[in-house]
């Protein structure tokens, strides 16, 4: 499983926000992508989904063009899941999740005892089988985001883009979800996800990609490339980035000058 993006432009009528951007993705892999608001991380998702056209550049699935992809085709290799989603209806979560069956079946067909099957696989994948049979509409935030993950599963794609899938759940949920797509990484899925918590990368990513200006102004493992130079530039504050002592792990937090505290040492 291989995602590579060569010399991506995208603009919205005159304003650019992509700009000739490059990387190669594997799977294997939980890949956090960082930038502020407006330096076109969704836009990056769109092109690769196909949302998009009129972008210049390449954007290669397992060593294929993208735009040779037919919608089924493309459907059964990324998948997109959003923040939440609001549903009108009241649909058990078997349902939802059978719903991302939907690129397996043929035009007017509707799904069956398979897709049912399949459904239930990606739940115990996820580790939500109990609430097969709960609405969706009145699960956690947590679980929600879990219950939409499973359906992207059960589309069968090996690639998940996910928009800012923490960003309306608690500490808690955050942790859940964050460990599950770890675990899915750890099974050969591509995870792509934006975020503005550094911490997220830190703590469970493989790679960090961080966009600046509509290019990738870093590409690496966490430790490596998130230094507090580079954090600092991006959000426009004070940042300082701290090593457990114990642990080696690091921890991003508002700057101070000359700071010192406990059993973590400034880095």
């Amino acid at each position: 499983m291989e995602l590579m993006i060569k010399n991506l432009e995208f603009s919205y009528q005159k304003h650019s926000v992509l700009k000739k951007t490059s990387f190669t993705l594997k799977g294997g892999q939980l890949v956090c992508v960082l930038g502020k608001n407006g330096t076109g991380k969704s836009t990056l998702f769109r092109c690769i989904l196909g949302f998009l056209k009129g972008f210049s550049g390449t954007i290669y699935i397992d060593e294929r063009k993208q735009e040779d992809y037919t919608e089924g085709e493309l459907a059964k290799k990324v998948a997109y899941i959003p923040q939440n989603h609001d549903t009108v209806f009241d649909f058990p979560v078997i349902d939802m999740v059978m719903m991302g069956t939907a690129a397996t079946l043929s035009l007017f067909g509707s799904p069956g005892r398979e897709e049912r099957k399949k459904a239930i696989e990606a739940l115990e994948m996820m580790g939500i089988e109990g609430l097969k049979d709960r609405i969706y509409s009145q699960l956690s935030g947590g679980e929600q985001q879990l219950v939409l993950i499973a359906r992207a599963i059960a589309q069968d794609a090996r690639i998940l883009l996910l928009d800012e899938p923490c960003a309306s759940l608690d500490y808690g949920n955050q942790i859940r979800v964050m460990k599950e797509l770890k675990n899915l990484s750890e099974k050969g899925y591509l995870i792509v996800m934006s975020t503005h918590n550094p911490e997220h990368a830190f703590y469970f990513a493989h790679q960090a990609m961080v966009m600046m200006e509509g290019v990738v102004a870093a590409l690496g493992e966490p430790s490596n490339v998130l230094t507090k130079e580079l954090l600092q530039r991006l959000y426009q504050v004070p940042i300082d980035i701290y090593e457990d002592g114990r642990s080696g792990r690091k921890i991003c937090m508002p700057g101070k000058e000359n700071n010192r505290c406990g059993n973590y040492m400034i880095v």
